[in-house]
């Protein structure tokens, strides 16, 4: 506040300004300017605005009185010590000094009074309480003891005139430290810091107010020189300088009037708290966070009301001051300038301005790539567009017709198949073990495969994951072990497979191996398998009452010798006259041995599928599973003799004993499966 920091460079501002003077303002420079203010003038009369043409040469000759005066001592007003910074610092201490009840006040002393009642407040005393637990500059003697010994910097000293002061209180408190000294000291540090904090904001904002005052004066040397005599933006930032000027005196007046209310008003604090001194420094902290705010809401007021200040100078020197709407008219030079002092007002434009550029159809062009050039990978986007645009652009390619929409074409007909078998299934259905089964069936029956199972489900409308992965889980193993079935129907080799899978996978399930949904799953895809298998098998054909007895008996116990004799002789041979005759007097009769084998084909396909559709019903019943084993094993011994398939261990089914007793266990597991399949 005693402005002292401010001579440091004082002497070389004022040597900066007084050569910009003499380089600017010349006469040449001041000719050529009102020339061109002069200019202004004829075009307004041209034009038949007169009043504009007054106000303009009014300006002019405003400027011409005030100009040499100004540009004499350019930082004049600034940098004496009876300036409008020195006047509105004097002005505010006299304002905050009368707030205090001092009604004679000396503005350099207050000054130093201010000083040494900061250093006292947040020095001295704080250090006393710390110390000796209270304030010893109540008494005399122990007031002198302490700045003889902090004046001399001697510890000892200090001490020794404390124990003899007679303050016994602040001698024991010396002599035996303890740890509330630590959380003494710790809260004076915290406090003091928020404390000095509002101090030092406000001491940046008084230095700035004073060197943005210099900075515009400096700046009016051009105005006056030579932009004061130009109508438009020019003629503004000379008004705009000369306003931030005089405002910054009332700047100086109200930060000064802060910080010397907030100096004195601490004073009196700390005098009345007396040893209280902890009691001040934690409240005046609150107080003062919330005064750094008020003050940061004070300074953006006086930037407003600095800009409104000069905007209207400048449309009164303009002639525009009737314009706008409720006083919001713009003078010209005020638009950008005018946001100069907010860093989000100026950043705006800037970024608008980058994102047309970046925008721009022109600067695509000037930089070879597209969509925002400016942006950081739109180089590698060009790159990506122009391959796919390579493939895209090709002729018949893309499109609704195009080749690449028709590659997907099969995707509907799948999901069709797929609803239509599930809906169509006993007790199948959306969401449902059999109907997922179902589905699979119609999806492989229409061309597609088990890799194009998960998106034909979904489409045709399941949604339970469970069910969805079992059906598929369950169709690509028996798959995938049908494959190693030679035999002569390859559907009869995937019905091998999925009872041995549904064999596999009750057993596990009653060791805890498997899930109800697994088995449920398996037996399913067993069912399909059986439909499937009695669908590629002959229709039924009427026989003679002697055929069908032959055609029973072969069902009842089914033998290789019989299959092969009725395979020679449906293929035109004869049997040898030494061999019995398995079919009786028809046993050389070509067409009754086709129509045989064909019925023995549809009725087995038939017993497999009843069989099946009878486990699926009541899978709890063992027996049941049982017979359907053995129909399939007596269908591949058909199927063997016919196709001259060795029999091994690996290409055979096991035989079912008939009859057994039902495993234990069995039944309650295989009834949950049961309740998940109908």
């Amino acid at each position: 506040m005693s402005f002292e920091w401010l001579n440091i460079f004082s002497k070389a501002l004022l040597g900066v300004a007084h050569n910009l003077t003499g380089q600017i303002a010349t006469p040449i420079m001041l000719v050529t300017a009102a020339t061109l203010g002069a200019l202004f003038v004829a075009w307004f009369v041209v034009r038949g605005l007169y009043s504009k043409a007054t106000l303009q040469m009014g300006t002019m000759l405003m400027v011409a009185v005030l100009g040499p005066i100004f540009l004499a001592e350019p930082l004049a007003d600034v940098l004496s010590s009876d300036g409008l910074l020195a006047q509105g610092r004097d002005l505010g201490i006299s304002v905050a000094a009368g707030l205090n009840g001092d009604s004679n006040v000396d503005p350099s002393r207050m000054v130093a009074t201010m000083q040494g009642t900061l250093t006292d407040n947040f020095a001295r005393r704080p250090l006393q309480v710390w110390n000796f637990g209270h304030v010893v500059d109540d008494q005399p003697a122990c007031r002198a003891a302490w700045s003889a010994g902090v004046t001399a910097q001697s510890e000892d000293r200090v001490k020794r005139g404390i124990g003899g002061c007679g303050d016994s209180a602040a001698k024991e408190s010396m002599d035996n430290p303890n740890f509330e000294q630590i959380g003494t000291g710790l809260l004076l540090l915290v406090a003091g810091a928020i404390l000095l904090a509002f101090g030092a904001v406000l001491a940046i904002k008084v230095i700035r107010a004073a060197l943005d005052t210099i900075y515009h004066g400096l700046m009016s040397i051009f105005g006056f020189a030579a932009g004061g005599f130009v109508y438009g933006p020019t003629q503004t930032f000379l008004i705009r300088n000369v306003v931030d000027g005089f405002v910054a005196a009332a700047r100086m007046t109200a930060y000064t009037i802060f910080l010397g209310v907030y100096v004195l008003i601490l004073r009196d604090l700390f005098t009345l708290a007396r040893d209280q001194v902890m009691v001040v420094f934690i409240i005046g902290a609150i107080v003062e966070v919330v005064a750094i705010l008020q003050l940061k809401r004070l300074s953006a007021g006086l930037d407003r009301g600095n800009e409104w200040i000069a905007n209207r100078f400048a449309l009164a020197a303009q002639g525009s001051g009737s314009r706008g709407s409720g006083g919001s008219a713009t003078a010209l030079g005020m638009g950008a300038v005018g946001a100069g002092h907010s860093m989000r007002a100026g950043m705006l434009p800037v970024l608008a301005a980058f994102s047309t550029v970046s925008n721009s159809p022109a600067t695509e062009w000037l930089w070879g790539r597209t969509r925002s050039p400016l942006r950081p990978f739109s180089r590698m986007e060009r790159e990506a567009q122009l391959g796919q645009w390579g493939f895209w652009g090709a002729p018949g390619v893309g499109g609704p017709d195009g080749s690449y929409a028709q590659a997907y074409v099969h995707r509907p007909v799948f999901a069709r198949a797929a609803r239509e078998a599930a809906l169509a299934a006993p007790n199948g259905g959306i969401n449902t073990v059999r109907g997922a089964a179902a589905a699979i069936q119609g999806l492989v029956d229409i061309g597609g495969k088990i890799t194009d199972a998960p998106a034909a489900l979904m489409a045709a409308g399941f949604t339970d994951e469970d069910i969805m992965f079992n059906a598929i889980r369950s169709s690509s193993i028996v798959d995938d072990n049908a494959k190693g079935w030679t035999l002569g129907n390859n559907h009869l080799g995937r019905v091998v497979a999925a009872v041995q899978r549904v064999q596999d996978s009750s057993l596990r399930l009653l060791e805890g191996g498997s899930s109800t949904g697994e088995v449920a799953a398996d037996l399913a895809t067993l069912q399909a398998a059986a439909f499937r298998y009695r669908r590629s098998a002959p229709a039924g054909v009427t026989l003679t009452a002697d055929e069908d007895r032959f055609v029973a008996s072969y069902l009842r116990t089914p033998t290789e010798d019989v299959a092969r004799d009725l395979q020679t002789v449906a293929g035109g041979g004869t049997l040898g006259s030494g061999r019995p005759l398995h079919g009786g007097p028809f046993a050389n009769d070509a067409l009754a041995a086709q129509r045989i084998l064909g019925e023995i084909g549809s009725r087995q396909a038939d017993r497999i599928l009843g069989s099946v559709n009878d486990v699926l019903r009541n899978p709890a019943d063992q027996e049941l599973l049982r017979v359907a084993r053995g129909h399939i094993s007596e269908t591949v011994l058909t199927d063997q003799a016919l196709s001259g398939a060795k029999r091994t261990a690996t290409n055979t089914p096991t035989p079912p004993r008939q009859g057994s007793p039902q495993r234990p266990g069995w039944a309650p597991p295989m009834a949950r499966v049961g309740a998940r399949l109908n």
